[in-house]
């Protein structure tokens, strides 16, 4: 065993906020799996009905995703005809992509077990916990990036 001083993986910042994620999806893969989607291809479909058309870039950042993910992902979701992608007339070269009717169908009729799911952590946890615990985590994200952006 290598001594680093480093708190164990499993309760160091990365590993507990993994875990977390992991422990929020558990209960949700279901509902996507009975709409036909993964967890990425979902937050595609929520970027593109929260934001309306984006281009590729602000896709990938939206949904979270590596921008060659988001490519692989789009590619599948537009053969499924959840995503449409059209050029954008004021940049030929620009591919803008938007949710297809079939794709506003399945967030719709998604959404209502999921956000079951999610009423169920507030009422856990308690919706003030949890409106603190989103300005937590968005209070790191940002100092993060500030430390980020002073390191480049």
């Amino acid at each position: 065993m290598v001594s680093t001083n480093m708190p164990p993986y499993r309760v160091s910042l990365a590993g507990l906020l993994l875990a977390a994620r992991e422990a929020v999806m558990a209960p949700i893969r279901p509902c996507l799996r009975d709409a036909g989607v993964t967890d990425q291809q979902w937050r595609v479909l929520r970027a593109l009905s929260d934001e309306g058309a984006l281009d590729l870039g602000s896709l990938a950042a939206h949904a979270l995703l590596h921008p060659p993910s988001a490519t692989r992902i789009i590619k599948d979701m537009a053969d499924r005809g959840l995503i449409q992608r059209a050029v954008d007339p004021a940049n030929k070269r620009r591919i803008i992509l938007q949710l297809t009717e079939a794709g506003e169908d399945l967030v719709h009729d998604a959404s209502p077990q999921i956000l079951d799911v999610l009423d169920s952590y507030a009422a856990d946890l308690g919706t003030a916990r949890l409106a603190a615990l989103r300005r937590e985590l968005q209070a790191l994200i940002d100092i993060i990036g500030k430390e980020e952006a002073r390191r480049n």
